[in-house]
């Protein structure tokens, strides 16, 4: 259009300047001059594309990507401009599809819509695809799994295009069109948390998150730390991870008021330290042992860390003035066949313990655990000096009601501490994740190791677990057990296999997948909730509130000493006592 606005605009002064020179001229000329005009520009202007796009049909070769282009809107108009344009992607589109019948044989960029999502296979097997784009930015997870379905039958790369919005603001260029994750493929959309929900709750306040160096704690530190608490405490014993997560709030944001602490749970004098110097409000307890078959070869430690680290850090929130305690809990606790499942039902007893002694009033009968030694003969003794604290001026094992006096002398407020668990399922790219344990075996060329060709978990994304962490905090009342709607277990051996597919390769051809059997510990499914605790909903249709499963809690104090007393004799097996105290655990010897 606009050479022949400027042809026009050539033959009009042509016209006027023969016209008022009164030049003799053809009157042909005013028809061949702006014919010819027009021709040769356009010649010259696109003599350059002509070239390039007939250079580019020779060179098709095996080194150049064929492209099918999955959508044909404004995405996939975006997607055609670029990879034309560019000279680094050797990208020849050679098809698109679409579910739109009004689009079926119509051309885009000279690229003919063939046909619906029923002719991708044909499509596929014609043109020879290696490569398939899809450029459907606002397709929902549910009909992107069906979409993925069939792209995954045939063996080529996948790629999802971002929003155009991303493309348009220039955070996102199609070199940067991402591989297709194991996430797009769980067929759940992500929880959506009010966030100004959790922004109310947390500002203003101070706040300890212990393990906050590990995939869960470091997260929560991320999302409270967007809310503009009064201070963030980060307490972890492993300070290569605590000072990374240290370094990027620093510098993400330079105003927040943190403190990173190095310390155990497990230990009683540094962990009441911290609450009495900090006084947090509201604390997040994500310290835990979470690896199953390392805790199945040592069972001690998974009692000594998950329980009696998360009883004495109970105890320091509690007669420190805290608010409320959230523990991170796990689907495997859930009529546990591990240790490390057992443990953390342990640990929901411990917080179900703790929040029916405060309701009660009953909170001066907690007893302070102590570590404990072995004299010279092997009798086991309390110790008032590392961990534990004796009421002084005899061998009575101090109790909360001498820590209150003690408190109340000094001026301190004992709080009536809210005590809740969160309970989620596997979390996608935490550390020991199987995801990034298949993408390294698929690097290294195979074989991809999967423990059973059955074998199911729930799966979630770190965001998603941590904003049901929060979320918790916000809907609290005491005693709950809130479970995320994880939606649809997902089979590990289709993981495994649409892993390899998307990477490029096919299962069992290209890259072997061996079945190893169930590790100790291990069971094929997990469960969100026990039977007895039945559902409640909350004002987020996919948190759910399990009620707490009644117990003796005298008893269960008492069976926690004894608990305590075996994890450090280092003599027998344990597993047999916690049986005894978890009347759903199973282990695993006892289910092959």
């Amino acid at each position: 259009v606009y050479i022949i606005e400027a042809c026009t605009a050539s033959l009009l002064f042509n016209i006027l300047l023969y016209y008022l020179t009164y030049s003799p001229i053809f009157r042909s000329y005013f028809i061949i001059y702006p014919a010819s005009l027009f021709l040769l520009t356009c010649t010259t202007r696109f003599a350059y594309r002509l070239i390039r796009l007939l250079y580019r049909g020779q060179v098709h070769g095996s080194h150049m990507r064929h492209t099918m282009i999955i959508g044909a809107g404004a995405a996939c108009n975006v997607v055609m401009k670029e990879l034309e344009l560019s000279t680094e992607l050797d990208a020849h589109i050679r098809c698109i599809i679409d579910d739109d019948v009004r689009k079926h044989g119509t051309y885009i960029h000279g690229v003919k819509v063939v046909g619906g999502r029923d002719k991708i296979l044909y499509y596929a097997e014609r043109y020879h695809i290696t490569e398939m784009i899809i450029a459907i930015p606002s397709m929902s997870k549910k009909e992107m799994q069906k979409l993925l379905q069939i792209c995954q039958q045939w063996d080529c790369e996948l790629k999802i295009l971002p929003g155009v919005y991303q493309l348009v603001n220039g955070e996102v260029t199609v070199e940067k069109l991402r591989s297709v994750n194991i996430e797009d493929l769980l067929g759940r959309e992500p929880i959506q948390i009010r966030s100004e929900t959790i922004g109310r709750y947390v500002s203003g306040k101070t706040v300890l998150v212990t393990g906050g160096g590990g995939s869960i704690g470091s997260e929560l530190c991320r999302q409270i730390a967007r809310h503009h608490p009064g201070q963030l405490i980060l307490f972890d014993v492993y300070e290569n991870n605590a000072y990374e997560i240290q370094q990027e709030l620093k510098a993400k944001y330079p105003k927040l008021n943190m403190e990173v602490l190095i310390g155990s749970v497990r230990d009683s004098r540094r962990i009441n330290q911290v609450f009495a110097q900090y006084r947090p409000e509201v604390v997040y307890h994500a310290a835990a042992h979470k690896h199953v078959p390392l805790m199945e070869d040592s069972p001690r430690e998974a009692i000594k860390n998950n329980v009696l680290g998360t009883y004495k850090t109970a105890y320091a929130a509690m007669k420190n003035g805290c608010k409320r305690f959230v523990l991170i809990s796990t689907d495997k606790a859930v009529n546990p066949t591990n240790i490390m499942g057992a443990s953390k039902r342990l640990c929901e007893m411990v917080i179900q313990a703790f929040d029916e002694m405060v309701k009660a009033g009953r909170e001066e009968e907690l007893p302070m655990l102590h570590v404990h030694s072995c004299d010279e003969d092997g009798s086991m003794r309390g110790m008032a000096g590392d961990e534990g604290v004796k009421a002084a001026g005899g061998g009575r094992e101090e109790t909360a009601a001498d820590v209150k006096k003690a408190a109340n002398g000094k001026g301190a407020v004992w709080a009536k501490t809210e005590f809740v668990a969160v309970r989620f399922g596997n979390v996608l790219g935490s550390n020991g994740s199987v995801i990034p344990f298949f993408k390294k075996q698929i690097a290294a060329g195979g074989p991809v190791t999967v423990t059973h060709p059955d074998i199911t978990r729930y799966f979630m994304t770190i965001p998603e677990a941590v904003s049901l962490v929060l979320q918790a905090g916000t809907f609290a009342k005491g005693g709950e057990i809130f479970v995320l709607d994880m939606g649809e277990p997902v089979k590990i051996d289709t993981l495994a296999k649409n892993l390899i597919k998307l990477s490029g390769y096919k299962p069992d051809v290209d890259i072997p997948i061996e079945y190893v059997g169930l590790r100790p510990g291990e069971k094929l499914y997990e469960e969100k909730l026990m039977e007895e605790e039945g559902m409640k909903t909350t004002p987020n249709h996919l948190i759910h509130i399990g009620s707490p499963i009644p117990f003796d809690t005298d008893r269960f104090l008492v069976q926690l000493r004894e608990l305590m007393d075996a994890s450090y004799g280092e003599e027998g097996d344990i597993r047999q006592l916690v049986a005894e105290v978890v009347g759903t655990y199973r282990p695993f010897r006892e289910t092959m």
